[in-house]
């Protein structure tokens, strides 16, 4: 896996996957920036989130849950000293759907988290990790 990062202006650069799809990183202005791309902590936490959310939304399309939105809150807490760390990460899953088992949804977030997401592996020695979730129903057709 290789991703290429140029710089454009100042601390904005432009990250570059394998596929060519390009994410901006940028630092906030008291840091030389401009804010305009994802700070590298921030892509971190989404790629957290990102990982676990495949995962689990593709165990519950296996499991036949009727899964119509989903969408993954990830917050970090870094220490102040550097280098800034993260000591802390709450995950949020919110699924909304028809008839989602909780059951389904917890054994899902277990599987991704014990077995299947690298980025939630290389985490969870780092910093503490609290997953939660929600289910939000929507009414049968």
């Amino acid at each position: 896996m290789t991703v290429e990062i140029d710089l454009q202006d100042r601390m904005h650069f432009v990250a570059v996957g394998e596929d060519g799809v390009a994410i901006h990183l940028d630092s906030s202005n008291e840091h030389g920036g401009e804010g305009n791309g994802f700070r590298p902590m921030e892509l971190l936490l989404a790629g957290l989130g990102g990982c676990t959310a495949m995962d689990v939304l593709s165990i519950l399309r296996k499991k036949r849950q009727k899964v119509t939105g989903y969408r993954v809150e990830v917050s970090g807490r870094q220490r102040e000293e550097y280098p800034r760390v993260f000591t802390h990460i709450a995950i949020k899953h919110v699924i909304t759907g028809q008839d989602v088992s909780d059951e389904a949804v917890r054994r899902a977030i277990d599987l991704s988290e014990g077995k299947y997401c690298p980025a939630y592996a290389m985490l969870k020695d780092a910093a503490e990790i609290t997953t939660d979730f929600e289910i939000r129903p929507i009414a049968r057709d």
